[in-house]
């Protein structure tokens, strides 16, 4: 409910404060002294957008600010989807700079006009003859058979039950179009499948392979080099091996004169043995290479196919082919393992499908058995508000499931007698349509938490016991919620738990709207004005008092 509403600087505004009942507030005032004024404002915390115009002083910003509580609303997962901070006392506020700029916060975070406006609708309902009425549409009249059903919590698990079918459907239809593309590609994927198996590829055979081809392409050249190496270490008369045998007696023949000499003697001589044991080497090595061409066509057929492949698959190593081919493999798989899988996510969709098939035609049943009484009850309620002659009818007809169940239905209206039922925007007129707006909130403020209601001047054209009896609704529905009603009766401005009185200030150079919460002496003086003009008889100040008492 609004705790607070604060406003700033907004038409003829300069700063309005009022403190609304939890029960009901009943405003009054002359035509032209702002209440239509204090409307607009409201309107800018439910999201409408505004301009430079609303401005009272053009050098100061516009500022409107409520307070609410809403602890009863379940709102945390409206909260949670739009990360904003969830507080049972929320602030909305909204400003307007002179240069035009407009800014909105819940609990001082910034949020979008959209924003501001999905919450407006769960914390306040303007309720005006001159608005386009929700009633007219199908989806608030099937949210009035829900709530008067008490099948609102039914609803929410079939609509739970609803997007589990819907997901199984999307996904069985889905998988059938990946079948369908899987089945055409089968062929190919078998085609490179079998070329990469035939292949026969190894992990890291590529780079065995390069090493090789490069030993096999420079044969020759090697077999050569090592001949060449093994003639100069000892195949010829002055070798490597022949001189250093030459060098290591010389040594010998020295080396007993002297340590340095014997030192020299044993590591030349250790050189003589190891070029020795390099010779055999060199000469086992030389006699065993041969050049094979073989070989080297083979390595290089070899090497040439994984190129190719890689080239072909636009991939640069022999792992990234192997990857492929078990890609490949698990497609192929799919494709033979796909009327299985469809099987199976038929069956999921069926199971579904009967869950929810069920929950909506329990909820059609409990619907249904709901139309007549609804019908009455709106019928009386409206005989007592002034249209004896008003019939109400709900009609229903079945539809695929979507997620407000099988049910087509619609609330049909007629205000005359003679005159059969027809769909609302065809047959109602604006002071018909708010009657039975009031007479379907005031059922549902039976049945669900509603928003704060605020009845514009919906007492137009009524009057005497019709008006006692709409304030009297108006005292029952304030029991649970949180009514505001703007009022030119003096029935209705009596019955107030709050009464207060709207005017304009022409002292200044500037007219101000102002509002005043009125006490017991002010409100007896003020609906007796509304009985008998500005200066009212003792007879309406009597009347005023009575209306106060009953």
């Amino acid at each position: 409910m609004l705790q607070k509403l604060l406003i700033k600087n907004y038409a003829l505004i300069q700063e309005l404060n009022i403190n609304p009942s939890a029960n009901l507030n009943t405003i009054t005032g002359e035509t032209g002294a702002g209440k239509s004024i204090m409307l607009g404002a409201v309107g800018l915390l439910l999201g409408k957008r505004a301009d430079t115009k609303v401005l009272y002083s053009s050098d100061t910003k516009c500022v409107v600010e409520g307070i609410f509580n809403i602890k009863e609303y379940n709102l945390n997962s409206f909260f949670e989807s739009e990360d904003l901070d969830y507080d049972e006392e929320c602030v909305i506020r909204r400003e307007i700079s002179a240069s035009g700029k407009s800014r909105a916060f819940i609990n001082d975070t910034p949020v979008t006009l959209d924003i501001l406006k999905n919450l407006g609708n769960y914390l306040m309902d303007v309720h005006s003859q001159h608005e386009t009425l929700l009633i007219g549409d199908q989806d608030f009249q099937l949210r009035i058979i829900d709530a008067y059903a008490e099948t609102i919590e039914s609803l929410k698990n079939y609509q739970s039950l609803f997007s589990t079918y819907t997901k199984a459907k999307r996904d069985l239809e889905t998988f059938k179009k990946s079948a369908s593309q899987m089945q055409q590609e089968k062929d190919f994927n078998q085609f490179l499948f079998d070329e990469l198996d035939k292949a026969q590829l190894k992990t890291g055979e590529q780079e065995e392979l390069e090493e090789k081809l490069e030993l096999l392409e420079n044969g020759e050249l090697i077999k050569l080099k090592l001949s060449e190496a093994y003639q100069l270490v000892d195949g010829q008369e002055f070798s490597a091996i022949h001189n250093l045998h030459q060098a290591s007696e010389s040594l010998k023949a020295i080396q007993s004169y002297g340590k340095d000499f014997q030192e020299l003697s044993e590591r030349l001589n250790s050189c003589f043995i190891e070029i020795q044991d390099i010779a055999k080497e060199l000469e086992i090595t030389a006699n065993e290479f041969e050049h094979q061409p073989e070989e080297l066509q083979q390595t290089q057929e070899r090497l040439s196919l994984i190129y190719s492949l890689q080239q072909k698959h636009h991939v640069d190593s022999i792992e990234a082919l192997i990857e492929l081919k078990t890609e490949l493999e698990e497609k192929l798989l799919a494709v033979a393992d796909m009327e299985g899988s469809e099987l199976k996510l038929q069956k999921a969709v069926d199971e579904a499908y009967s869950k929810m098939n069920e929950k909506a035609q329990e909820i059609s049943k409990q619907r249904t058995k709901h139309f007549e009484k609804l019908e009455k009850e709106l019928r009386v309620l409206l005989a007592g508000l002034g249209m004896e002659d008003a019939v109400v009818k709900i009609e229903n007809k079945l539809k695929p499931h979507d997620k407000s169940g099988i049910d087509d239905l619609k609330i049909l209206f007629s205000a005359n007698k003679g005159i059969a039922p027809q769909n609302l925007k065809n047959v109602a007129s604006g002071g018909e349509f708010s009657r039975l707006m009031f007479a379907i909130k005031y059922i549902m403020a039976d049945k669900i938490a509603m928003p704060t209601i605020i009845f514009d001047e919906i007492d137009t054209g009524i009057s005497g016991e019709v008006a006692i009896k709409m304030v009297n609704m108006m005292q029952k529905m304030a029991e649970n919620h949180q009514v505001i009603t703007i009022s030119h009766l003096p029935q209705i401005a009596a019955k107030g738990h709050q009464h207060y009185f709207v005017y304009k200030d022409n002292s200044a150079d500037k007219s101000v709207s102002k509002i005043k919460l009125l006490d017991e002496n002010e409100r007896s003086l003020e609906i007796a004005k509304m009985i008998g003009g500005d200066n009212p008889s003792e007879s309406a100040i009597q009347s005023a008092r009575e209306l106060l008492s009953v």
